[in-house]
């Protein structure tokens, strides 16, 4: 394994467990909420077993065409253009499926083949049944407390998947990772931290998503930019989190005891 230029911090064992699914082409789910570093992990792995990465933010209208490729016009012929899966497949990438469960459910039925010992995709449009290329891994993440029941991934899917579970650092390891990110120096990142941690713990704000360490690092961000530091949490992290006026005043509450 070679060094890595992307920096990382791992939590527990995720990285060694990364590297076992690797090697037993095994593929891996990542389970967290937004912004904890489940992106970055998956980016970090594959510099780190040297492989290329091929990323796709899956959303509602995320079809199977969309993954496995279509045919184009182009200079009045037809072609066939390789989509993301298909791509992954023959040059043994990993395949990065960013909020899998977001996707239509046609797509999870054509991942089948690719996820268990098969490692296959049947290709309807060119009659072509492709086998992975090594190398080949897929990594999917979903924050399951987001989803709605009718966007839970089912047991068959799931099953298919070693799992990992993320979430938000540890406060000390949240600084080192502010800090590194943004440049900004660890008496302030401190500060922001804990004000971060308070906020997860106010239940009864009713906040769809809290603070996630992304919002932590754009609010350092700025603060290391030269912009003050009340209206750098207002800009990186409040703001973010809410459109109701009452709730954007309770945190600025909350930030006004910390800067």
């Amino acid at each position: 394994m070679k060094e890595n230029k992307l920096f990382y911090h791992p939590r527990d064992r995720e990285i060694e467990f990364f590297e076992k699914a690797y090697k037993l082409s095994w593929p891996l789910l990542l389970k967290g909420p937004t912004g904890c570093g489940k992106s970055r992990f998956v980016q970090y792995m594959a510099e780190k077993v040297g492989r290329p990465l091929i990323e796709v933010a899956c959303h509602e209208e995320t079809s199977a065409t969309d993954l496995v490729g279509r045919y184009i016009l182009k200079g009045g012929e037809t072609f066939w253009q390789d989509g993301p899966l298909v791509k992954a497949l023959r040059d043994g990438a990993i395949l990065y499926l960013d909020e899998v469960a977001e996707a239509r459910e046609d797509i999870i039925v054509a991942l089948h083949p690719v996820l268990d010992h098969r490692r296959t995709l049947f290709i309807d449009k060119t009659r072509e049944t492709l086998h992975a290329s090594p190398g080949f891994m897929i990594v999917a993440s979903y924050n399951p407390h987001y989803q709605s029941h009718l966007k839970e991934l089912k047991p068959s899917t799931k099953q298919r998947f070693m799992a990992l579970s993320f979430d938000y650092p540890r406060e000390d390891d949240e600084v080192e990772i502010v800090h590194k990110e943004s440049g900004l120096e660890k008496t302030q990142v401190e500060k922001l931290v804990r004000f971060s941690a308070k906020v997860r713990s106010l239940d009864h704000l009713d906040l769809r998503e809290t603070v996630s360490t992304r919002l932590i690092i754009a609010a350092a961000a700025l603060i290391k930019e030269g912009a003050p530091r009340r209206a750098s949490v207002d800009c990186g992290i409040i703001q973010a989190l809410t459109d109701e006026s009452e709730t954007v005043e309770a945190l600025r509450e909350a930030a006004a005891l910390y800067f």
